[in-house]
């Protein structure tokens, strides 16, 4: 399970000093932001956030949604006209449980059609029409099947120990699910897991503070065991399952013994006949895409094989080219950066696609009749996201969204001909166009007021410096205080970070800071973030520089993003923090221990203290297993680094943590026990990693306060 970034990343653009726009209001008019503007659990953050559009796409037309009503968007002007509203579906016979439209699907071009939850509704007969459409669930720990000869039961043992039909290796390798139809919906592909032999973490669910003694109700806190299978330890056995809706039966992939290997990025191919699925070994440096019998469960052929020194990182599923299906693209970063393959159904690979030093981030489909592939990329700047049409025959990439600026989500019609394109830049909090891939005609649809209007706001500005190794470039944000004045020296918080799979610094509107960054510079503090060596979008050889040594190069230009601060006539050395969240808890107590003497104070959430302690396929990605790499695991533990604390460190954590368990944060601060030293802690009982709710604004609050206290 991957070690996520909790909050809202913030954006830069490539190398450009950036500063806010500047308010045209009188300073003494504009209102003052607060927590509960700006942190997503606040009571005012729904009116603080750009406003969006909720749109799904009806084949190759596109359908706004609101809450009662649908409407339907002219792709060549953007204009609407209502299809339907909620009161008419209500008054159709039959009709259940509509409370809203925003869910609404439409599952059949050629259809006036809606799908509400599991009700087809047709607006225009006013009928409602039978879903023969077998569907997939779990219910009770059992995998079921409901079609229309009714609900089958697939599965008798399932437990917390025989999982099925749910996500597996712990949502690592791209998954994040467990049920994948063929494209007929006749056969059924599940993963089934066997975690009997992993060890129960003792998580524990404390009572409510309702407790009733006259209810009967247990005083006693709920034994609330993870399973949780550490670095080096045993492992839980994945095998996959297909079942024939037609026959009712169900067989296995002969894929073999599956102790200590992993099995993801399910696919099928159009005919739906054959299964495809990359299998990796538990060292995660040999990676092979097999092909198996649907059928009969028996293995075909071994169709690509690729291995590498450090690891190999499947995160993409093949995909069948639709006007030819004997050919599938495939995702690698072989060369050293994310790019697309072409292979003919029996292996051979025929060409590579895309090349160059940056990666494509999402393939959001094909255009059949171009016969091309729709991409995100970061090809023009490495801190944005661009939408590109890539010719599958001569590889030649034409840019389609908007404006080659900023960070661009891109959702494609059926046919693959237009493109709902939402985004935003450093300056504009939502755009959406509505493109045209065949001729790169664009349509305005949507423009977002700026929510913070009216309000005081930092300066937002972004750059690069040089990573340790003299030669990297690494983006960095600042915000500065309100009423910044560069004659005056600022207490700076560095917020970090630095783990793989993640990045702060893009170009999104107000480079997409956090809400608590502007919250803090609000407050008088010069905030900094830089995204170092190992993290994401920056290719292959940048994200393994960390490997089997975590903590060290992420350091190492950490020190260097400090270095440049001290350079800077307004920066108080003297006065300087330090916050981070998850791996980020990692960074900033590593950074406070390892640098005591820089770091003043620090508020470490969900830290991980030592790397035996987490998960085997995160953890042994990136550093191999305690057994295998002992004096990696050595050099990046913290319990050592205990003694050196001198500043002031609060550790944040949620009692219910199943992703950094408890075990890190207690042991650390027994080994501050034992060394004299003397961090502060608070802990969120019921919550997981991440504080939910208005506990967030709560949380931010405190990490807000232990600043204000301490690095005045």
């Amino acid at each position: 399970m991957k070690i996520k970034n909790y909050i809202f990343t913030l954006t830069a653009l490539l190398g450009l000093y950036c500063p806010a726009t500047m308010q045209e209001v009188n300073a003494q008019e504009l209102k003052t932001l607060t927590l509960e503007d700006l942190n997503f659990g606040g009571t005012n953050y729904h009116n603080m956030v750009a406003k969006n559009r909720w749109t799904t796409w009806w084949g190759d037309k596109l359908v706004r949604q609101d809450a009662e009503e649908c409407f339907l968007v002219d792709l060549k002007t953007g204009k609407e006209t209502k299809l339907f509203n909620i009161t008419q579906l209500r008054k159709i016979k039959g009709v259940e449980g509509v409370h809203s439209l925003y869910q609404t699907s439409f599952p059949d071009a050629s259809k006036t059609v809606v799908k509400i939850g599991d009700q087809l509704i047709n607006w225009k007969k006013g009928t409602v029409e039978k879903d023969n459409t077998p569907k997939a669930y779990v219910r009770d720990y059992q995998l079921f099947v409901k079609d229309a000869k009714g609900e089958h039961k697939l599965t008798t043992d399932g437990s917390r120990n025989i999982v099925y039909g749910q996500s597996v290796h712990r949502d690592e390798f791209g998954i994040s699910g467990g049920i994948y139809w063929n494209p007929q919906h006749t056969l059924l592909a599940f993963y089934r897991m066997d975690q009997s032999m992993v060890s129960d973490y003792p998580l524990v669910d404390i009572p409510e503070l309702d407790w009733n003694p006259t209810a009967g109700e247990s005083r006693v806190a709920k034994f609330a065991p993870e399973k949780y299978p550490m670095a080096g330890e045993t492992s839980h056995k994945v095998t996959v399952g297909v079942y024939d809706v037609k026959t009712g039966k169900t067989v296995y992939l002969k894929a073999g013994d599956p102790t200590d290997r992993y099995f993801t990025n399910i696919a099928w191919d159009a005919e739906g006949k054959t299964i495809y699925m990359f299998e990796l070994n538990r060292d995660q440096n040999d990676c092979r895409l097999v092909s198996y019998n649907a059928a009969t469960g028996d293995k075909i052929a071994e169709l690509y094989r690729e291995t590498d020194a450090k690891y190999v990182e499947p995160q993409h599923p093949i995909m069948f080219l639709p006007w030819d299906s004997s050919k599938f693209i495939l995702q690698s970063q072989k060369d050293g950066y994310n790019h697309i393959y072409l292979f003919s159904k029996d292996g051979k690979e025929l060409k590579q696609i895309t090349k160059g030093k940056w990666v494509v981030m999402d393939i959001l489909g094909f255009n059949n009749k171009k016969q091309s592939i729709i991409i995100a990329s970061n090809e023009l700047s490495a801190i944005q996201r661009n939408l590109f049409s890539v010719d599958v025959n001569t590889g030649k990439r034409t840019l389609v969204d908007d404006n080659g600026k900023g960070w661009h989500n891109g959702s494609l019609s059926e046919s693959g001909q237009y493109i709902y394109d939402n985004y935003q830049t450093p300056t504009v909090p939502r755009k959406i166009a509505i493109i045209n891939t065949e001729n790169n005609k664009h349509t305005a649809y949507f423009t977002a007021d700026n929510p913070w209007k009216g309000y005081t706001v930092p300066t937002y500005e972004c750059g690069t410096i040089k990573a340790a190794d003299g030669v990297t470039d690494l983006y960095y944000r600042m915000v500065k205080p309100l009423n910044f004045d560069e004659k005056k020296k600022y207490p700076t918080i560095v917020y970090v970070y630095g783990g793989p799979h993640a990045h702060n610094v893009d170009a999104r509107w107000n480079w997409g800071s956090r809400s608590w960054e502007t919250w803090m510079a609000e407050n008088g503090y010069l905030l900094f973030i830089l995204d170092n060596r190992g993290s994401e979008n920056r290719g292959k050889e940048f994200e393994q520089a960390t490997f089997r040594h975590l903590g060290d190069v992420e350091m190492q230009d950490q020190m260097e993003g400090v270095k440049f601060l001290k350079s800077l006539p307004y920066v108080d050395a003297n006065r300087m923090g330090v916050h981070g969240w998850s791996f980020g808890g990692f960074m900033t107590t590593n950074l406070m221990t390892t640098y005591p003497d820089v770091f003043k104070v620090g508020v470490a959430g969900g830290p991980v203290i030592d790397w035996k302690w987490y998960e085997v396929m995160y953890g042994e990605r990136y550093m191999d297993t305690p057994q295998t790499n002992p004096e990696g695991y050595a050099g990046s533990s913290l319990l050592p680094k205990a003694k050196n604390l001198k500043g002031k460190l609060q550790i944040i954590i949620g009692l219910n943590d199943p992703v950094v368990v408890p075990q890190h944060a207690f042991s650390f601060l027994k080994a501050c026990i034992g060394a004299g030293t003397q961090p502060d802690f608070f802990v969120y009982p019921g919550e997981p990693h991440n504080m939910r709710g208005h506990q967030s604004t709560h949380l931010h609050k405190r990490i807000s306060q232990y600043f204000f206290d301490y690095l005045k």
